[in-house]
Parts: C-alpha cells; structure tokens; sequence
C-alpha cells in the first residue's frame, strides 16, 4: 500500500473484471512511471465466469474460482475503493461513487461486466435467480441447492432455467448433476430458449450434441418460447401458455449497467458503452471500456462472452501505457472464431472450433487446465491468507519492509509516556479540574465558571489507508470515542490536518476535500457541529480532531476508577485492527476480511455507549492503541481491582488469528507486549491461538466496560440487536487482594 501522495497523473480503474485484473498483475510486475493507481470495486472478490458451472455442478469450491482483487491491486501499489461507482463526469473528469463523494481521474478505465436482460418483466426480479452479478449466483446458488435438498422425499420440484446461450445449457448440466437428478424421477429440470434453437450461432454439431445429452438427461429443451412473466408456481409465455416452475433460473441475455448512459457517454441501443478499436471509449481518449460492459463500434455483433475480456487484457495494459508515456495505442480485433468448451458437470465436456465438435472427459481435462492456468496469474493469497506460489517473490512487496503503521498504532509507547510525565513537575492545583493529568481517563473534565462540566479530548494520528476519505471519517469515529466512553454525547469539534509538503496545490486541495467530507460526514450524522481548526504541511497525513462534550455535573462520568470487583466485563467489537491493517500494507488481506473490519471501524460507539449505562455500567473505555491488555490495566489499576481475561472468549476479526499463526503483527505490538511482564498468564493460556490479541493496538475499537452478572446476557442482546455483532463477555473484575492488575486463563 503506498502513502498517500498522488504522483502527476491519476489512473482509476472501475471494476475488478477479466481485464482489470490483467492490468493490475502487469502494473504489479511493471509500474506505470508518474502514476498513481484506483481501483474501484463494488465488491472485492472477482469471480471467474468459465469455471461457475464447475462450482454449481460441484466440482470446485468457491474459493478456486475468486479471483480476491484486494490484494492483487496492493501488489501493483493501488488504492483500492470498496465503493460502487454510479457514473463518470468526462467533463470534469471526476467518478461519480455511491456513498462518498466523487474522486478526480485523467485516466479511466471500466470493466464492470453487465447485468441480465428481463429482470424488468412481472414477477422476475422476486421469484427469479439471475445468474449476473455472478457474485450473488455463487452465494444463491448453495441456498437453492440445500432448498431443493431439504424438501419432503418423492416431493415433484420444477427447475426452469431461461437462456439456451453457453451459461444456460452449462447450468442447466451442472444443477442436473448437483441435484442427483439421475436418481431422483421427481426432480424435473427444464431449459427455455426464446430462440428457434439454443446456442445462436454455434456449430450445428454442437447443438446436436447438447440436444443429446438433455435428451439422455431427461431434461427438456424448449425453443421459441419467450417468457413474459412469472409467479412463485409458473412463468408464462407470451403466447399465454404456461410452464409449472418451483425455481427459476435466469440466464437471459446481458444488458448494460445504467453507468453509461446515464452520464451522457456515447452508448449502442442496449446501454453498453461504445469503444473504438483502441478500447477507448467513442469521443475520448481519456476513457476506456472492456468486457461485457462495452461494445465495439467496428464489430458491434461481437458476443458478451469472457473470453473477449480475457483476449482484451493486454491491449488494454499496453494501450494504457501507451497513452501514458505518449506513444501510438494499438487496435484490438475481436478473434472470428475460438476455442467454445461447454462443461456438463459430470467430468464430461463439449467443445467446438473452427466449425467442427467434439467431447469426452479429455475436453473437459483442458478446460480444467486452461481455467486454472487463467486463475493461478491472479490469486495471490489462499483462504489462509498464504501468499501463493505463484506470487512468492514476484511482485512482492517485502513484509520486511519498515513501512510503519498508522492509526492507532502509531502511538508513542505507553510506558515512556509514563516516564516523559512522571520527569514533568507536579501539576498546579486547579479545583475546576475532575480529569486531568493528576487523574488521567479517556478524556479530561473541568467545571466552567457557570458550573457547567464539560469534557475534552483530542486524537491525531497517522493514516493508516492510501484513502483520505476513510481516514477523514475513521479519524473522526476515533475521536468521539473518547466522549462515548464516558458516557457523554459529544457536541462541538476541531479538525487538524496537515497535508504531504510535497503536493501541487490541486492534490493539497483535493486530499483536504477527502478528508473533510469523510469528517463531516461522520461528524454530521452524530450531531457533532465541526467548528474550524487548523491546517498545516508535512512529510505525511495527519488527521485529528479535538472534541468536547457537556455533562451533566449532577450525574458521575463514567471514569476509569469506577470498575467494580464482581463485575463481568463486556467488549463491543472484535480485535484485530492492528494485525489487518498491517497486513493490508503488505499485500496480505483479503478482501472479504478488509471489508469485515472496515465495516466494525465505521461503526460509532454511541448506541454501544446508551447501551453500556442503561445496563448499569459504571466504568468504561475505548480500547485503542495501547491494546486490550494496556487499557484494562490501566482501568484496574485506577479501580484498586484485577482482571481476570478468558483467553478462549476474545472474539476476533475474520483473518486476524490466520494473519498470527503466520507470524504477522503490527509494527506497534512489540510496544503492547511489553504488558505480558505484569500480568499472569500460563502457559496454556500463551498457547492460545487469541493470546496476542491482548497486545494488538486498536484503530476505532469497541468499548470495555462492567455489569453485574444478572446484566450480561440482556446487555450481549441489546449490543447486538444494536449491530455490534462482535460483541462479548470477555472476562470478569475480581479483588485486589494479591492478585495481579491483569490475569490471562484459558478454560480446560
């Protein structure tokens, strides 16, 4: 992951399709010289269209046929954007993003695929199962396979696929050999094709073949038949018949996103953006389209098939680097005729070229190798987060490398801010002071002249994403915590910000811009009122907001020193920033785990914070940099209690304990780990798998707190009722007596 400092020109790739990814695993091995590169993903994991049927069939697991782009875009030093984009403004050469604002381009490229043609007609968008996004058919797909399963014995089920192109006729193959068809007569699969025969276009020997085998199947082929509506029990066709249906499968033809059109690009009758045969979008240079979502002005009958985005992959890698460095870009020619292999999900597949057919088990070995060979160029990490062997060394990005964390892991250390204080003279004495440097909490507190209380905090740390908008708004999420921890809603805040000394005045602008509206925005939703603040340069981001808050003086903040023994203590998120977050900066997060743990650092603490007291709670902290371990000492410390910590009870992450066992850590955890001398935890305990969460530092992390025991379970349910999903009883507060400040067990 590079800093944030945008070079000269600015490279936003839309999209993590057949081409991008191409892209991307060029630029990993051959960066763009003065470029910085975007990638914007609605999803983070790309999935192979060629081997879907596979999958639906059960030959593959899903994990072989995702291509996890997050970190193949971290190898090519890309800022990744898990964002939807909703249009382009070529005029101001800005893209247009569904919750955030939108982001500058000189050069832009998209490979967004299509969606099904159809879904409009009455009844398909709720009773169907379209096969595009192909994302969503992945996880669909298992549910209506357990659907099918689960239903009473001998019971009759329908399954209608609609679509006799080449995704039609191979799912329909594939959902006849998952679902056990051959040994269950009251399972019925049909295929509907509005056409006069299935697969337009093919060599009539191929089509010859798959009329076989559905016949062999007992599947029914029907032609011509167009289909205008559909209900829970049937669809209908436009001559009125109908077909009884229990599943619908919907494999109609592709039709463009509304990206396109929308935004006023030159577009063919169907929405799809079209393109010259440099992949150049029609009336500028500064746009390209590939794949699905794009049609070729000169070969407008070019089909929407993967194949042709996979042949336009190293056009468009070498046409961008033309454009970029000024040399003549070189026209794509769509091939006339290939290589058409059609799996039938029992070891056998069909295949077609130059006019001829053929099968057998051997057809479908290659399809096997030629998918796989596609695969392994692009699949940098397993399921395990395991950099693969195709990836060791090539492109690495050296998790030696002295890149040092951000957020709030980029803190002084904890015990030599205690020893820079304790050389400090005593404090002078102050009576409208109730939290201070003499009493240090999550906040300080003082008593106005009126007799008002109000409590203060200030937060700025280093960035810990390439994203000035992410850090903008988790800086700001950060910095109300502090307040939320001692029960009190913030009210007014003030931003500093520095910015990179190294930008040209537009950047400085534009990463300013970023910043704030990630701010605002979080500050606005919480009723925060931002008043100004301060900006400067330097070598880097910094992003800090103080903030302060009114209390009532009446009613007893919720201090560190309030924790009583007896209680239960309760954790609102997960752990694990620190290891993913770092792992990120290396090109070692996967997607899904980058989007399990951003989604937690975007959540606020103040509904967790009403929960916290209406339940009772009497003392309470954000965990934060100093780690679980570093926070709740100082909490039993203050208190004159001990914790007691069940190693086995810390919830995690996704891929925080799998990025452990491999041995990564935050550069900051070394400083957290110091803690283990004062606190007791045997062996079994330090074997745990979750030890060294106690030490990994927290950006935006959940509240600790105490109830009585009567209190858990309701406290637990409301949390997560609440959203916070990770919520969870970690350990308990006991007696002084001669028991260490923390205790680390593990149970059995």
């Amino acid at each position: 992951m590079t800093p944030i400092s945008h070079p000269q020109r600015e490279l936003v790739l839309v999209g993590g399709g057949h081409s991008h990814v191409q892209v991307l695993r060029r630029l990993a091995m051959e960066p763009l010289p003065e470029t910085h590169v975007t990638v914007v993903l609605d999803v983070p994991i790309a999935v192979y269209s060629g081997m879907v049927p596979g999958f639906v069939a059960g030959q593959y697991r899903a994990e072989e046929l995702e291509i996890d782009v997050v970190p193949l875009a971290r190898r090519a030093q890309a800022r990744v954007i898990l964002s939807p984009a909703t249009g382009v403004d070529p005029g101001e050469k800005r893209i247009h993003l569904a919750d955030r604002p939108s982001i500058p381009y000189d050069i832009a490229s998209f490979d967004i695929g299509s969606t099904v043609a159809g879904l409009e007609l009455p009844g398909i968008r709720e009773h169907a199962l379209p096969t595009r996004p192909i994302a969503r058919l992945v996880r669909r797909v298992e549910a209506l396979v357990e659907r099918i399963q689960q239903r009473p014995v001998g019971e009759p089920y329908r399954v209608v696929v609609v679509g006799g192109g080449a995704g039609g006729v191979e799912l329909v193959f594939a959902l006849w050999q998952r679902l056990g068809a051959k040994d269950d007569p009251s399972l019925e699969l049909a295929l509907v094709q509005g056409a006069d025969r299935v697969l337009p276009g093919a060599p009539a020997g191929l089509v010859r073949r798959v009329l076989r085998h559905a016949a062999e199947r007992g599947i029914a082929v029907h032609t011509g038949r167009r289909v205008k509506a559909a209900d829970a029990e049937r669809v209908t066709f436009e001559d009125d018949s109908e077909m009884p249906c229990d599943a619908l499968v919907w494999v109609a033809g592709a039709v463009s996103q509304d990206l396109f059109d929308s935004s006023g690009l030159a577009c063919d009758d169907r929405g799809f953006a079209l393109i010259r045969p440099t992949l150049q979008v029609k009336g500028y240079d500064d746009l390209f389209a590939v794949g699905d979502c794009a049609t070729l002005e000169d070969f407008p009958q070019t089909p929407k098939a993967g194949v042709y985005a996979v042949r336009q992959g190293p056009y468009l890698s070498d046409n961008l680097r033309a454009h970029v460095v000024g040399e003549p870009l070189q026209p794509y020619r769509p091939q006339s005729d290939f290589l058409s292999l059609l799996n039938l999900g029992d070891g056998v597949a069909l295949g077609a070229k130059w006019g001829l057919s053929f099968e057998g088990r051997w057809v479908m070995n290659l399809k096997d190798r030629i998918d796989r060979r596609f695969m392994e160029r692009f699949q940098v990490l397993d399921s395990a987060g395991v950099v693969s062997e195709a990836f060791e060394g090539d492109g690495d990005m050296g998790d030696d490398s002295p890149m040092l964390c951000g957020g709030c892991a980029a803190k002084v250390g904890q015990s030599t801010l205690s020893r820079a204080l304790s050389r400090l003279p005593p404090v002078p004495a102050d009576d409208s002071v109730r939290l201070g440097l003499e009493k240090p909490d999550d906040a300080a507190a003082f008593v106005t002249r009126s007799g008002d209380l109000l409590l203060s905090t200030v937060d700025v740390f280093r960035p810990f994403s390439d994203d000035p908008f992410l850090v903008g708004k988790i800086s700001a999420i950060n910095a109300l915590s502090d307040l939320f921890a001692k029960g009190i809603a913030p009210r007014h805040a003030q931003a500093l910000v520095a910015i990179p000394n190294h930008l040209e005045s537009d950047d400085e602008e534009e990463m300013l811009f970023q910043v704030l509206s990630g701010a605002r925005e979080v500050l606005d939703g919480a009723g925060v009122t931002l008043l100004g603040g301060h900006t400067t340069t330097a070598p880097e981001l910094l992003v800090g907001f103080a903030v302060d808050g009114e209390a009532d003086p009446d009613r007893p903040v919720l201090s560190l020193d309030r924790l009583a023994a007896g209680q239960e203590l309760i954790l609102t998120k997960p752990l694990g920033t620190g290891v993913l977050l770092h792992a990120d900066m290396h090109g070692r997060l996967r997607g899904p785990w980058l989007e399990h743990v951003l989604e937690a650092m975007l959540q606020l603490n103040d509904e967790a914070a009403r929960i916290a007291v209406a339940c009772g709670a009497t003392a309470m902290t954000d965990v934060t940099g100093f780690g679980l371990v570093g926070h709740l000492a100082e909490m039993a410390r203050t208190s004159g209690v001990a914790a007691e910590i069940e190693v086995a009870d810390l919830p995690a992450y996704l891929g925080a304990l799998e990025l452990m066992a491999q041995g990564l850590r935050s550069t900051f955890h070394p400083e957290n780990a110091k803690a283990k001398k004062g606190i007791y935890s045997p062996v079994e305990a330090m074997r745990h798998p979750a030890f060294d969460l106690l030490f990994d530092p927290q950006t935006s992390g959940g509240l600790l707190f105490g109830v009585e025991p009567s209190e858990v379970e309701a406290t637990l349910d409301r949390l997560r009722r609440a959203g916070y999903d990770g919520a969870a009883r970690i350990g308990r507060a006991l007696p002084l007596e001669d028991r260490p400040p923390v205790a680390v067990t593990r149970r059995g």
